[in-house]
């Protein structure tokens, strides 16, 4: 089996995107082993004679010359270059390994591309994964949909989700400055969906939290990182598209406000359960309090 058909299957197994640094850990021995090895150089290059440490002893003061002392000032130097040659070494090998890997990584991303096939490989969070090519939505996603129900996001999280991706980091109060409404609720429902995570606090009064889209934001989505995501002019083309669409076919409204609002009560619900459980956690902390002396 060639290297290349090795990736392309390693690829295919994982379940999330592969990395150049993980394919180099894994077929790294092997490219090593197949590279030419390079002729050793000989020892008197590359070390100190006798002869010279010794004339080097006696130029240097009589308090220099202690047996001990001399002992490690030649063998520091020497210790420090070796472990130098060798991180050295380890950072050559590892680009000679990338070097053979990558162009692999290439020429299946080119193989893939090609009319005949129904799936890519994409670039996506700083790695490699296989999927289906967009012209072939519809088939997949008629598929999907006897499977197991996706994931499903309400408008007003979508809302949410948009204005993190885009105005990362970003705190609570300026999220809901954004939408005009308060998004405390919608927030809690996102992070359990762990499709976004706090990125610590802002450095103004009351010290909000900072929130930010996450790995899994990129892979539900299928984005390499948030650059990726489309512009202004590009959602104005969809929302023109859309409503096309929509004008050639009125049922596509409707099977999407259907879908919608199923989507909205799962949300409601995830936001009021959000809700009661911090209103609890709120009021036991409170009892605690009360019932200390």
């Amino acid at each position: 089996m060639s290297l290349k058909a090795k990736i392309e299957a390693v690829i295919y197994a994982a379940e999330e995107p592969v990395t150049l640094a993980q394919l180099a850990a894994v077929f790294g021995p092997e490219i090593l082993a197949s590279l030419p090895t390079e002729p050793e150089i000989p020892l008197a290059e590359t070390a100190v004679d006798a002869e010279g440490i010794s004339a080097i002893a006696a130029d240097a003061p009589a308090s220099e010359t202690d047996p001990e002392a001399s002992a490690a000032q030649t063998t520091l130097p020497i210790a420090g270059a070796t472990a130098g040659e060798d991180a050295k070494l380890a950072r050559q090998r590892d680009r000679q390994v990338r070097a053979v890997i990558e162009p692999l990584v290439r020429e299946l991303i080119s193989d893939y591309a090609s009319d005949g096939r129904g799936m890519e490989i994409r670039e996506i969070a700083g790695g490699y994964r296989l999927a289906t090519k967009a012209q072939y939505h519809d088939g997949v996603r008629a598929f999907v949909k006897r499977l197991k129900p996706p994931m499903k996001l309400s408008l007003q999280a979508l809302e949410t989700l948009a204005v993190v991706a885009y105005k990362q980091p970003v705190t609570a109060p300026e999220i809901s400055e954004i939408r005009g409404v308060d998004s405390g609720g919608v927030l809690g429902s996102l992070i359990s969906r762990k499709l976004i995570a706090t990125a610590g606090r802002k450095q103004v009064i009351g010290r909000p939290i900072l929130y930010k889209t996450t790995k899994e934001f990129l892979l539900r989505f299928g984005l390499k990182d948030v650059n990726d995501l489309p512009s202004i002019e590009e959602f104005e083309k969809m929302a023109a598209e859309m409503a096309d669409a929509e004008a050639v076919d009125p049922s596509l409204h409707e099977n999407f406000e259907a879908e919608l609002n199923g989507s909205s009560a799962a949300e409601n619900a995830s936001e009021a359960d959000f809700n009661e459980n911090e209103t609890v956690m709120v009021t036991n902390s409170e009892t605690t309090e009360e019932s200390q002396p």
